[in-house]
């Protein structure tokens, strides 16, 4: 069965919606409760270290090719060069990850005087490996289509 990767990502994220909403409203929290994870700079701090270090390591354009595997053909090499470009992306989100959450961290430490901020800090720490888990969560199906495509066409080249 052919599928539509852009379909997936779109039906990954409705059930992290979905699932997010049921965590949220059925924890007796409310809609307020969203505003708790969302905080911009964090993510910022990701996508900063993510797209511009895909770009120095000139696989931007081979993790763009990533969202339409199955959708066009792509030779042998091609799907290989999108694969790592997908490992890397995925690495280098860990790795901002861990930066923002480090960065957090030693601002934190470094309010330990006001013990009432300790709390809402600490959890914007944690925002960074949140959303470190949902891009991984997204990047996961494109380097798994095109690991199937890749097999599927030395499948094809074995007849």
């Amino acid at each position: 069965m052919k599928k539509n990767i852009r379909v997936v990502l779109l039906f990954e994220l409705l059930l992290f919606a979905v699932v997010f909403a049921l965590l949220i409203v059925g924890g007796g929290l409310g809609l307020s409760a969203v505003a708790w994870f969302l905080d911009f700079p964090s993510l910022i701090v990701i996508l900063l270290i993510l797209i511009p270090g895909l770009i120095i390591m000139g696989e931007w354009k081979d993790f763009a090719k990533s969202f339409s595997v199955g959708i066009k053909s792509y030779r042998l090499l091609e799907l290989k060069n999108i694969i790592e470009a997908v490992d890397a992306a995925q690495k280098l989100t860990v790795f901002a990850a861990l930066f923002s959450i480090i960065i957090s961290g030693v601002i934190v430490m470094g309010h330990l005087d006001n013990p009432e901020t300790i709390g809402p800090n600490l959890a914007v720490c944690f925002l960074s490996g949140l959303y470190a888990v949902l891009i991984e969560f997204l990047l996961l199906p494109l380097r798994l289509n095109a690991e199937r495509k890749m097999n599927e066409e030395m499948d094809m080249e074995d007849e």
